[in-house]
């Protein structure tokens, strides 16, 4: 892996996390037989391929629902603070 291209993609997409899991799933479909995106040269390992196709703009993310965009979770459902209190068996 290129460290140029590191460098670059990191530009693209800042938050490490979703680079590297964006990056190891399309080297996954790579090594499963899928295209590139870009016209890739003979010999290019497929991590930078990937990379490449981030700072091409060809590869982006959703945000599941549910997610901030700061990666931390937020609560679907709140619940009250009501106690239901049991009842004696």
């Amino acid at each position: 892996m290129q460290s140029t291209l590191l460098s670059r993609a990191s530009t693209v997409l800042p938050n490490q996390h979703l680079l590297v899991n964006l990056v190891r799933l399309r080297v996954r479909q790579l090594m499963r037989g899928h295209r590139p995106l870009i016209t890739a040269p003979p010999g290019m390992g497929l991590a930078d391929v990937a990379l490449s196709e981030v700072i091409a703009g060809k590869l982006s993310y959703e945000v599941a629902p549910g997610i901030r965009p700061d990666n931390s979770f937020m609560p679907i459902v709140t619940f009250s603070d009501a106690r239901v209190e049991k009842k004696a068996a």
